[in-house]
Order: C-alpha cells, then sequence, then structure tokens
C-alpha cells in the first residue's frame, strides 16, 4: 500500500502508525526547510498549491491520499483537487468535499448551515457599521474567515464596537454566551460518522483569553450538561455536511440557559485532538490513513474505545521525564509532549482523576 501525504508539521503524530502498517510513504511539502521531511519513504518539494501534490500522486501510482493540512486557506483548494482525483483518477483523497469546505470555512455561511438544519447557534446579525447594533452587550465580533482567535473580539461596550471597525467594514456581530467551552471530533467516511467523546476547554472570558493559553480536560465534565447530547448534535452537523475526514466543532454550554449552542466547525486536524486520545484512545490521524488504507469501520472504532481522564497542560518548555518511543502515541505512555518549542503543552491520561493529578505534579 503506497499512501501520499500532503504537508509535513503533523506528520510525526502518524509516522510511527504508517512505519507499523508497512505503508509506502511518500510525502509533498512546498517548503524545503519544514520540519519531519527525513520520516516519509520519499519527499517531493513542490510549489504552493495542489497541482504538485496531484502530479506526484499520479507519477507515484499512490493508492491513497491523506491531506494532513491543519490551516484553513488551503482547504477549498484541496476539496477541489478530491473531486478531479476521485472523479478522474479514482483515487480516494481522504478529505471534506468542496461543499462542506464552503459551509465551514466562512462563519456567516455556517451560521446559515445551523439554522437551516436546526441546530441552535447564539443570536446574531451582520454588522456594517456600529449604528446597526440591536443585540445587547457584551457581544463576539468575527470576521467570515480565520482561525485560531484570529480577528475575534469580545466588546463590552459600544466604543469597543467602533475601535473593531476602524479596522473592519463588516462583522459577524454574535451574543456573548457565558458558560462552558467544548470541543468535539467527529469522524466520517463513506456515510459513517462516530463522535468522539467531548473535551472541555474552560470556561468563557470576557477578556477572550486564547484556548491555547487554558487548561483543558476530557471526557467532558460540566453540571448539567449531557455529552449524550453534545455527541448527538455534533453527529447531525457532520451527517448533514456529508463529507469525508475530521469535523471538529465547537459549542458553548450556558448554565444560565441550560442551552448548548453550537459555534463553529472545522473540516481539518485540530488542537484538541492530543486530549481526544488520550481520553478514549482513537487518534484522529491515524484513523485518516485507516480510511484510506480500508480499515476504518465503527465497529472498529468501537473496539478501541478506552476510558481515562486527561488533561493538557500549557508549560512553554518541557524539562521533564522523557516519553517511550513512538512519543506521539498514547499505547505506550501515559503522556505526549506537543507544540513548538516555547509554546509546549503536555497531554496527561490516567485511569482516575486522582492518579492524574499526580501524574501531572510528576511531569510540570
Amino acid at each position: 500500500m503506497k499512501l501520499l501525504f500532503i504537508g509535513s508539521r503533523l506528520y510525526d503524530d502518524i509516522d510511527w502508525y504508517v512505519k507499523r502498517k508497512g505503508i509506502e510513504s511518500v510525502l509533498t511539502e512546498s517548503n524545503e526547510e519544514a520540519i519531519n521531511l527525513e520520516l516519509p519513504d520519499q519527499v517531493f518539494i513542490v510549489p504552493r498549491g495542489m497541482d504538485g501534490p496531484k502530479q506526484v500522486a499520479l507519477m507515484q501510482n499512490v493508492d491513497a491520499i491523506v491531506p494532513l493540512i491543519g490551516i484553513d486557506p488551503p482547504l477549498i483548494d484541496v476539496a477541489y483537487m478530491k473531486e478531479e482525483i476521485e472523479s478522474e483518477y479514482c483515487i480516494p483523497v481522504i478529505a471534506a468535499g468542496v461543499r462542506a469546505v464552503e459551509l465551514t470555512s466562512d462563519k456567516i455561511k455556517t451560521k446559515g448551515f445551523y439554522e437551516e438544519i436546526g441546530v441552535d447557534t447564539p443570536n446574531y446579525q451582520i454588522l456594517h457599521s456600529p449604528d446597526e447594533l440591536k443585540l445587547d452587550l457584551p457581544v463576539v465580533l468575527k470576521q467570515g474567515q480565520g482561525q485560531g482567535g484570529k480577528d475575534i473580539k469580545v466588546a463590552k461596550t459600544i466604543e469597543d464596537v467602533e475601535e473593531y471597525f476602524n479596522e473592519f467594514d463588516q462583522a459577524l456581530c454574535e451574543e456573548f454566551i457565558e458558560g462552558a467551552e467544548i470541543s468535539i471530533e467527529v469522524l466520517g467516511f463513506n456515510g459513517e460518522y462516530v463522535a468522539l467523546p467531548p473535551i472541555y476547554k474552560g470556561e468563557t472570558t470576557l477578556d477572550g483569553t486564547h484556548p491555547l493559553n487554558k487548561v483543558k480536560t476530557g471526557p467532558c465534565m460540566v453540571e448539567g450538561l449531557d455529552n449524550n447530547l453534545v455527541q448527538h448534535v455534533a453527529y447531525k452537523v457532520a451527517k448533514n455536511l456529508d463529507s469525508d475526514g475530521i469535523f471538529e466543532m465547537d459549542f458553548m454550554f450556558s448554565r444560565k440557559n441550560n442551552q448548548l449552542y453550537a459555534i463553529e466547525v472545522n473540516t481539518r486536524p485540530n488542537g484538541t485532538r492530543y486530549l481526544t486520545t488520550a481520553t478514549c484512545g482513537v487518534n484522529s490521524l491515524c484513523e485518516l490513513v485507516n480510511m484510506a488504507i480500508g480499515e476504518f469501520s465503527l465497529a472498529n472504532i468501537s473496539d478501541k474505545l478506552q476510558y481515562h481522564y486527561s488533561t493538557e497542560i500549557p508549560v512553554g518548555n518541557y524539562i521533564g521525564p522523557a516519553p517511550k518511543e513512538p512519543v506521539k502515541s498514547f499505547e505506550d505512555n501515559d503522556f505526549v509532549v506537543h507544540g513548538p518549542e516555547g509554546y509546549q503543552r503536555v497531554t496527561a491520561r490516567a485511569k482516575s482523576a486522582e492518579e492524574l493529578e499526580n501524574l501531572v505534579e510528576k511531569l510540570t
């Protein structure tokens, strides 16, 4: 079996799994100084865009293509490439299709999609000037495109709104929900979907604290919230997107209103994947490989499910004990270190809350 992987930044997360499965790995990357280029069997440096990976896939006669892209801008090009490659050459591309990417890469379109399928989302309006504001303050101001908190502002006063419009001509203006932030991964392939355990990402804050600076835990344990509800809604969203790959969804739970609100959905690998793996034993990136080689199924996912307490802690630069090889796998480790130098995080897991607390103390 020969697979083409697009993008090297995330490849070290699955290199151990690719080798274990005896897969011949081909990788394309546009940056000749990128990390992890020494890991695959073959590497091709290609121009930005999807034409280079397409040509490599055909030249190398690969059995499937697995894009490992963790940022939004290239996803639509990947989606168009998927349609072409699958229809003309019958090579599976394990990624979301055009419709799914178009609906999820624009937050305004995502809002309309939620309303169309009957999923609750915070009240919102499209602002073209501060004078149009009808929602009660505080509100959250966003742009249609963007990820990782980029161009998002919690406006507590009308002056904050006016300041935002010094930079932008339009804003998605959303009701500020006070409560718990929740993330969940859904895996989908060939019409089958499975929602993994929800992850708790902390509380919403008026100062707009970035998610990377919060301590996260799994599984999500928020008083008054039924995790089955989160999984049911996430499944419904993925099913209606009707596409393949990883779906990462963000929700808010308002304790005051006892209401779960859908915020956004991404069709790419996401930042909580280590916590999800630690919590339930299912590695979403490895499952992309399984989709490519015909080993993904709901039964196989069910057989892998485990139950752990887990947490992710920002540490800056990790100086604790070294994990076992492979260092990015939880199979022989109770913790994984990830992230770039200076922004490293430790994700740890244990069978009980007390054991997890002791482990974290040892690691940090």
